[in-house]
């Protein structure tokens, strides 16, 4: 796969979350099986923004995602029969537009990890007329806190480039992303915005517990 920075050429144009009281021994105490626990909250981001990139920065390139943590659900035989904890699914866009051209993808999500406003995804493209089908593609994004804006990173362009893989023709090929890895979100988000509800990653079924430290 061939490194594309965003904006490098018309042709290659994308790519661009009081105490209780004891009760009373004469009030009946509720049974447990009426008690209704809350479902656990999920990690999750969700938006559509445009953003403003420094190589293109008059371009209008725009990235929508639904993204949702769904904790071992995709198995991965031997080593992680279960999944991981950062199974995801959900959908990410792009388009990327200079003139009359525009580069886009459409992708489905694999992977979402979130740290406070912050959330990291890959997303496997399906659809594309700049990447190629199966290429999996880095995004982060940091929801804005106290006036700032949102921000949005992206595994291409001026990432992700490992100077010694390059091709017949002594090209740079993009090296391709593993699950969750993206790099900083880099770029500003102009116009829209996303929304990160964060949840703690959960443990493995199959992880041994610790054994217990006698001092």
């Amino acid at each position: 796969m061939r490194i594309t920075t965003i904006g490098a050429t018309a042709t290659a144009v994308a790519i661009l979350a009081s105490p209780i009281t004891s009760t009373p021994a004469t009030v009946p105490a509720v049974p447990a099986a009426s008690v209704v626990s809350k479902p656990a909250k999920a990690a999750s981001v969700h938006g559509e923004a445009r953003i403003s990139y420094i190589e293109s920065i008059h371009d209008d390139i725009r990235f929508t995602i639904h993204a949702e943590q769904t904790p071992f659900t995709r198995p991965m035989p031997p080593t992680a029969p279960e999944g991981l904890s950062t199974d995801a699914r959900g959908t990410l866009k792009f388009s990327h537009s200079r003139g009359e051209v525009t580069g886009w993808a459409e992708a489905t999500v694999d992977c979402l990890v979130t740290s406070g406003r912050t959330a990291t995804l890959t997303a496997v493209v399906t659809k594309s007329n700049v990447e190629e089908p199966g290429a999996r593609l880095g995004i982060s994004v940091q929801q804005g806190g106290k006036g700032e804006p949102d921000r949005l990173g992206f595994s291409w362009g001026v990432v992700n480039v490992d100077p010694e893989n390059v091709d017949e023709n002594g090209q740079l090929v993009r090296p391709q992303a593993g699950s969750c890895m993206a790099p900083a979100p880099f770029t500003t988000v102009i116009k829209g915005g996303y929304k990160v509800v964060h949840a703690e990653i959960t443990k493995s079924p199959t992880q041994p517990e610790p054994a217990p430290h006698h001092s």
